[in-house]
């Protein structure tokens, strides 16, 4: 139990730039103190003891404003930060490297029992107020942006942005990048000072845009040497 939490202290010193002591992170930390709570919510709830795993989990969810079901399963080196009104169902599954932000739900969409919430698989990270519903898995690596609303599986290092979410594939194409920016610096245009590390559908419109403005110029000088 002590190198779980040593390990979830080195957490949030590597992806909290305000984290300036041990002692400040583990008083003052909501994030750090729901995870280190809810392990031990969660084997008292596999020991059977859920009368007394609730009551510790609504304890929880008092001093932090994290609501965590005890029967939720967390990966290692989870991440809240903020974390004020996030909600993680009972049959939720997180994996490894996971970091979330405040007012994000892993909840489900229907009131049978069984598999109801979200299966995150490793290195997922969730944007403010986010909603990721149902039984669905979203992929190793998925960035998803704030607010958005998610009720489909997604792909490995996929991005989703928008109500309803709409899924972006993260490109490798270094070539057409750098021919993108070379056009769009040419008109002098950017594209809401978008990084290339967050796609939004609007930007990939815009992009086809640049696309196909770089291949007219190919074929106008091609016509002009002619």
């Amino acid at each position: 139990m002590l190198s779980t939490i040593k390990e979830e202290i080195d957490v949030v010193f590597e992806r909290d730039p305000a984290a300036r002591s041990v002692l400040e992170t583990i008083f003052t930390c909501p994030g750090f103190q729901a995870i280190v709570l809810h392990r031990l919510n969660h084997w008292l709830w596999h020991k059977n003891l859920y009368f007394i795993a609730r009551l510790m989990a609504h304890f929880t969810r008092f001093i932090t404003g994290i609501e965590i079901h005890p029967g939720a399963k967390i990966g290692r080196r989870f991440f809240i930060d903020h974390g004020m009104g996030i909600v993680i169902g009972e049959t939720s599954e997180i994996g490894d490297d996971v970091s979330i932000y405040h007012g994000v739900t892993l909840g489900g969409t229907t009131w049978n029992k069984g598999k109801r919430h979200p299966t995150l698989g490793n290195n997922v990270v969730i944007g403010a107020g986010a909603k990721v519903l149902g039984p669905i898995t979203l992929g190793a690596g998925t960035r998803v942006g704030c607010n958005a609303v998610v009720v489909k599986d997604t792909p490995e290092c996929a991005t989703v942005v928008g109500v309803p979410g709409q899924i972006i594939i993260k490109r490798k194409d270094e070539d057409k990048d750098a021919q993108r920016e070379a056009m769009a610096k040419k008109i002098g245009f950017t594209a809401y000072a978008e990084s290339k590390d967050m796609p939004d559908p609007v930007q990939n419109g815009l992009e086809s845009v640049l696309d196909h403005l770089h291949k007219l110029e190919k074929e106008l000088d091609e016509l002009k040497k002619k």
